[in-house]
């Protein structure tokens, strides 16, 4: 079950809408003769490559596989009847999927079938895996990690903007690793305006992951000419604005390619919580939030911010720097939202924080 985690984490950020699964076939014999993880863009299946290449060798087998085999019939048939059909004897399942389609009846129809099923080995860590599936499947929205690299005073950039670079490049490569490893990354216009980024994930082998970007906008300052725009056509881009912004401004960026949707009244701030639904509808199971101090705080204000990754540099900036965080509006200390550390570690010459949202 180990061995089917492992590949299950090596799919995350390739599989959305659906979850990244493993899948390990071992023979009568204890031998494995079938792995897989869910293919680039959810299909096929584990279990469907697994099987294919163990063929004849799984009858009697045993199958482990992270997330309950589905039982419903989508663009594939379900991959309990795969399993059915292959004469596989046992079957471990990490955890049941919450997906109502699904939800304990692939376990049900396996068991119907005289197959012995085992469900629970390894959950934790499968539940960890696919955090952003049951994210998106039981809260209706996808898990979100916010990541910001600093000094150590907690500054982002000079009061100029200038932030290339805080963070050595041992550190800028964990944050591409991130952006891979996440369906959709989130930033505010200001990042757009100050630094036009790619968004993308520049880490060899691993263009093709690159998230597909989202940018807060709400009064439509959104330049035809950034990167972002440019490349929609080949790498799909979403704006979230206000509810009256100039007059042609959205149909001008539809017609690269943009999805433009309107989240916010004219007056008001985003609601967040409305940009997250819409995207979980779209499929996305995590969102990488990097972008400013002010879009930080919106995210902390709102209580959506799941996971923190906070990269930390041996360098001060000063009060006049750009802060990581704007202002949150606390009134009092039990107002303080509420993190528990994951875990330190060395990032060259940096830190990195991992902080989880504590639950209370």
């Amino acid at each position: 079950m180990q061995a089917a985690l492992n590949l299950a984490r090596a799919g995350l950020g390739s599989t959305a809408e659906n979850p990244s699964v493993g899948c390990v076939i071992v023979d009568p014999k204890g031998r494995i003769v079938g792995s897989a993880r869910t293919a680039y863009g959810g299909r096929p299946h584990a279990e469907t490559i697994a099987l294919a290449q163990a063929g004849d060798s799984a009858r009697s087998g045993t199958a482990y596989v992270t997330l309950e085999p589905c039982s419903h019939h989508g663009k594939t048939g379900p991959c309990c009847d795969a399993l059915i059909n292959a004469g596989v004897s046992f079957v471990y399942v990490a955890t049941l999927d919450p997906d109502p389609r699904v939800s304990g009846r692939g376990v049900t129809r396996l068991k119907a079938s005289g197959i012995s099923v085992h469900v629970g080995l390894c959950e934790e860590g499968a539940k960890e895996t696919n955090r952003g599936f049951l994210s998106r499947v039981e809260r209706y929205r996808p898990f979100v990690s916010l990541k910001i690299a600093s000094s150590i005073d907690g500054r982002t950039a000079l009061a100029s903007g200038e932030s290339k670079w805080i963070t050595g490049s041992e550190a800028r490569a964990y944050g591409h690793r991130l952006r891979a490893e996440n369906d959709s990354i989130l930033v505010g216009i200001g990042t757009v305006l100050a630094d036009d980024p790619s968004l993308d994930c520049r880490l060899n082998g691993l263009e093709q992951l690159s998230p597909m970007p989202v940018v807060l906008d709400k009064t439509g300052q959104m330049p035809e000419t950034t990167k972002l725009v440019r490349y929609s056509k080949e790498r799909p881009l979403m704006v979230f604005t206000g509810s009256n912004v100039e007059q042609g401004w959205s149909e001008q960026l539809e017609a690269k390619g943009v999805e433009v949707s309107a989240s916010s009244q004219h007056d008001q701030a985003f609601d967040l919580k409305n940009v997250l639904e819409l995207l979980a509808k779209k499929g996305v199971n995590s969102l990488l939030v990097e972008g400013g101090g002010q879009t930080h705080a919106a995210f902390f204000r709102a209580g959506l911010v799941d996971e923190i990754y906070w990269f930390t540099a041996p360098k001060l900036i000063g009060q006049e720097g750009k802060p990581a965080v704007g202002g949150l509006s606390i009134d009092a200390m039990t107002d303080l939202a509420v993190f528990e550390t994951s875990s330190v570690q060395s990032i060259g010459q940096d830190s990195l924080h991992i902080l989880r949202k504590k639950e209370t």
